[in-house]
């Protein structure tokens, strides 16, 4: 006899009984979701009396419809009424003027007009993923500011932003103008490395794309410090990792922007990940005391100049590019230490006239995005 008083033979026989069981269940589970497919109309006596015996597998199978449809309008792109969005440009346009401090959270929602993919949008990464689809690699040396990161640059120039926290490694905010002191990227900056050897630690941003050999925690680049000759690190904070760069991620500025708003507005980010981190929303302040939060989670084509904050705006253009200006170049015998494109500044674009000139009295607020339908802005409170 074995421990617990069951022979072996008597094991077995439970095992088989308890698989039994789970099939049967398994079985009847199958046949109450066929039955609830149907519409009650079409359900024979004998289906209604299994649902009938079944309430709690009917209870469980319309909890889980009702989670996927939930998640389901999640992910869809709601297009608001062409007057109650202009009632919310209004709102939020004013919410900008009378911002006493207004910081700005970017997510990957407003690079998707530079044909760069977002994570949860419709085409997104993961909903991609989790339908059994594949995801085409984005080249993204063809990436450049879009008229929301020139937007935002220009509302900053204004006095009307004080501070950006980006979720993005884009680089796009940098290369819009937007001063170093001016942003934090907390994931980190796909054209800077760094040596940590250093102190303080040693930047190098690049023209090109300096992850081609990093992933998951492995960052070193390949490339060296011009100084003391240690393997530089990219800057890129992966899911699982904790970000401890001090640049580019500048998490005490970030922290110190947050304690000093009044207003918070949300670009393009569903929240995943930056609600994740508490010290970015004011929770140990009373409800009272906290910034008021704006969300605009897609974009508008609409461009209506009357509900819009007018002022001159710069397009972007590569000559105006201030990454040549940061940018360190390779030594010699590191031409072959990668193979991405590197960012140039093409012919067509040269002087004269400088064609990224001004545009006249263009809309920030109102138009200044890439894609043609909104999520419903919210405006609420952060508790």
């Amino acid at each position: 006899m074995a421990a617990g008083g069951l022979s072996r033979s008597e094991r077995k026989a439970a095992e088989r009984v308890r698989r039994l069981r789970e099939e049967q269940q398994r079985e009847r589970l199958r046949q109450v979701s066929r039955i609830l497919r149907k519409a009650a109309a079409e359900r024979s006596a004998e289906e209604g009396r299994l649902l009938a015996e079944s309430a709690d597998l009917v209870t469980e199978l319309q909890g889980r419809s009702r989670r996927r449809e939930g998640l389901k309008r999640r992910q869809e792109e709601v297009c608001d009424d062409p007057e109650e969005l202009r009632g919310k440009v209004r709102e939020l346009a004013s919410a900008v003027r009378n911002a006493k401090y207004l910081v700005v959270y970017t997510g990957a929602g407003i690079s998707t007009a530079a044909s760069i993919p977002d994570y949860r949008g419709p085409n997104g990464v993961w909903t991609l993923l989790q339908k059994g689809r594949s995801v085409s690699a984005a080249d993204l040396s063809e990436a450049e500011p879009t008229l929301t990161h020139m937007s935002i640059t220009r509302l900053h120039e204004q006095k009307l932003v004080q501070h950006v926290v980006s979720q993005n490694c884009d680089g796009l905010h940098l290369r819009s103008g937007l001063p170093r002191t001016a942003i934090s990227e907390l994931h980190g900056n796909m054209y800077i490395e760094v040596c940590t050897s250093c102190v303080p630690n040693r930047e190098y941003v690049r023209v090109f794309d300096v992850t081609e050999r990093t992933a998951l925690h492995r960052h070193q680049t390949g490339r060296t410090c011009h100084k003391c000759g240690t393997q530089l690190r990219d800057t890129i904070v992966h899911f699982g990792e904790r970000g401890t760069l001090g640049q580019p991620l500048n998490w005490e500025a970030a922290t110190e922007a947050a304690s000093r708003a009044d207003t918070i507005l949300c670009l393009g980010s569903s929240l995943k990940v930056l609600k994740k981190y508490p010290r970015l929303w004011c929770m140990t302040k009373p409800p009272s005391r906290r910034p008021k939060l704006y969300i605009v989670n897609l974009g508008w084509e609409g461009r209506d100049r009357s509900q819009a904050l007018l002022m001159p705006l710069s397009l972007f253009g590569r000559w105006q590019d201030p990454i040549f200006s940061l940018a360190t170049p390779l030594r010699a015998g590191e031409e072959g230490s990668h193979s991405r494109k590197s960012l140039c500044r093409s012919r067509e674009e040269a002087p004269p006239g400088d064609r990224g000139g001004p545009l006249s009295s263009a809309p920030i607020l109102g138009g200044w995005f890439g894609r043609g339908c909104t999520k419903r802005t919210k405006r609420k409170k952060v508790t």
